[in-house]
């Protein structure tokens, strides 16, 4: 039985029936087939062709043998079918299948130090292309381009010498840039930069960047009078709001230099852009009101409970109070209307906006003139108390209120900055229609493991897992082919090796056209929500 089943072809299922061509039982096989081995023969083994195998089923029936258990036997045989499966022999996979890598001309250009006219000769293969901007491009195999680079440079010591020279020609040209950039600026220092003016000055002109000059101009003159009032009167409430307005316009003028640099485009080291410079900028400036405006206002305080000192006349410090109480309103309500826009547009309530630093920028401007105008009053309270009362210690209670009134200011925009810098979630309900409208397409069973994290200045990154459905990402390919080639192709298969060759074109096209679904999703996403600028979706 051995030798007849390795006789079998393996490429297709063969049945051995436990019946001879004239139906007549094999009793020796129905025995086997009801134990768990072959039976073991005393008189030697068993024939291997089909005629000895005839004869031996049919020598019970001549010897007319009724015997009760070969009756028995004859009963319960059945029929055995052995199946022998087909199955490809398993390939190992090494550095030398990594051959058919594709790598792109600037790759091979770089790494293998060849020129486009070298490329030329080589064949091209249109792939799918990775960007948003173009639907294909062309690539080449690394076998090709290692075997060119060969060719071109005779050895690969020859190619790693070549290599060097050139990251060395490289590094002079970065430093030569440099030093011509320094000239450069040097030059227009001199003569003047005659530049047209950049993006980054209309970014002053309008939003957050409108709102933060508009302050840093106030609180520059509001600084420069209030430290002509203290001068004058000596009074610590004065000195304490002359350190505040010197503290705004200091942070103010870091929020500025926040927004330039939050407009600039991405590079190659940081390619999500520099939108965080903002929430950066915010952050440094909640602990510069800390340390510079509430410690210093704190320190006037105490040294002026400490050692009390005579005020002289308090009606210029007054005056001086109430334009800065006009000045700082009128930035207030700036502030104020600005907030109002971009929480209309983001669909937000005023309240939500500020609390979770949409615009750490005009924050910054809101609450810090809102202190300041508290301030302002609170100055003006404790000065008016001195003046009735001649106590010189109201006026440096209200400098520790003033301090006390900052150090609260910087803590909030410490911790809101803080979180806007770790990653902070979008809106759940936002989230949820994000998740909707991918679960609504057919090729997607499910989502999971969903991220959409705010990454400042309206721009959202959302990553999903998606579980896409096999069926439809394959017949969205058939939909494409010539079905009766297709059926002609697999009519022709009559080998595995055939069968292996048809497998491994049509399952490389299908894991085209799923990436091509996973681009699709992404395109559409994007053109929905225009606040989600990059999108990840990895198969799961």
């Amino acid at each position: 039985m051995a030798s007849f089943l390795q006789g079998l072809p393996a490429a297709a299922s063969t049945s051995v029936s436990a019946t001879s061509q004239n139906n007549t039982p094999m009793p020796w096989l129905a025995k086997w087939s009801s134990k768990d081995g072959p039976p073991k023969d005393p008189d030697g083994p068993k024939p291997t062709d089909k005629a000895s195998t005839d004869q031996h089923s049919t020598e019970p029936a001549a010897t007319g043998d009724t015997s009760e258990p070969k009756a028995l036997g004859l009963k319960k045989a059945e029929s055995i079918q052995v199946k022998v499966r087909a199955v490809l022999k398993k390939r190992e996979y090494g550095t030398r299948y990594t051959q058919n890598n594709f790598i792109t001309a600037v790759r091979a250009m770089n790494e293998f130090c060849l020129k486009p006219s070298d490329l030329e000769q080589l064949r091209k293969i249109r792939r799918r292309s990775p960007h948003d901007d173009t639907e294909a491009f062309t690539v080449f195999l690394r076998s090709d381009v290692e075997a060119k680079a060969l060719d071109v440079w005779g050895s690969m010591e020859a190619l790693a010498r070549e290599r060097k020279l050139r990251s060395e020609v490289e590094r002079q040209y970065q430093e030569n840039i440099f030093r011509n950039q320094k000239l450069l600026k040097e030059y227009k220092d001199f003569w003047g930069n005659t530049k047209p003016r950049s993006g980054k000055r209309a970014t002053f002109l309008q939003g957050p960047g409108k709102v933060v000059m508009v302050a840093i101009c106030i609180n520059g003159l509001n600084f420069f009078f209030k430290l002509l009032a203290w001068v004058y009167t000596g009074s610590a409430s004065m000195f304490s709001e002359a350190i505040h307005s010197l503290a705004d316009t200091c942070n103010q003028a870091l929020l500025a230099l926040g927004i330039s640099q939050s407009v600039r485009n991405p590079d190659a080291v940081h390619p999500y852009g520099f939108s965080n410079m903002r929430y950066i900028a915010s952050l440094i400036s909640g602990v510069g009101i800390f340390m510079m405006g509430a410690g210093l206002s704190w320190y006037h305080g105490i040294m002026g409970l400490l050692h009390p000192q005579p005020m002289e006349s308090l009606l210029w410090a007054y005056c001086i109070l109430a334009g800065s109480l006009v000045s700082e309103g009128a930035t207030l309500l700036v502030a104020i209307n600005e907030i109002r826009k971009s929480a209309h547009k983001q669909g937000v309530s005023f309240y939500e906006y500020v609390m979770q630093s949409r615009d750490p920028s005009t924050n910054v401007v809101l609450l810090e003139d809102a202190a300041a105008v508290l301030g302002v009053m609170l100055a003006a309270g404790c000065m008016g108390l001195t003046s009735l009362t001649g106590n010189p210690y109201y006026d440096s209670l209200g400098s520790l209120g003033v301090g006390t009134l900052l150090g609260t200011v910087s803590a909030f925009l410490i911790y809101t900055n803080t979180e806007a810098l770790l990653g902070r979630s979008i809106r759940a309900e936002h989230v949820q229609k994000l998740t909707e409208f991918l679960e609504s397409d057919p090729a997607v069973r499910a989502i999971h493991d969903v991220k959409a994290t705010d990454m400042g200045l309206s721009t959202v990154r959302f990553k999903a897992e998606v579980d896409f459905d096999g069926r439809v990402v394959t017949r969205s390919y058939l939909e494409k082919q010539d079905i009766d080639q297709i059926l002609h192709d697999i009519q022709q298969v009559k080998t595995p090796e055939e069968l292996e060759s048809f497998m491994l074109k049509h399952g490389e096209n299908i894991i085209d056209t799923l990436g091509a679904e996973v681009d699709r999703l992404e395109k559409e996403l994007k053109q929905r929500n225009p606040e989600v600028r990059h999108v990840d979706l990895e198969i799961l």
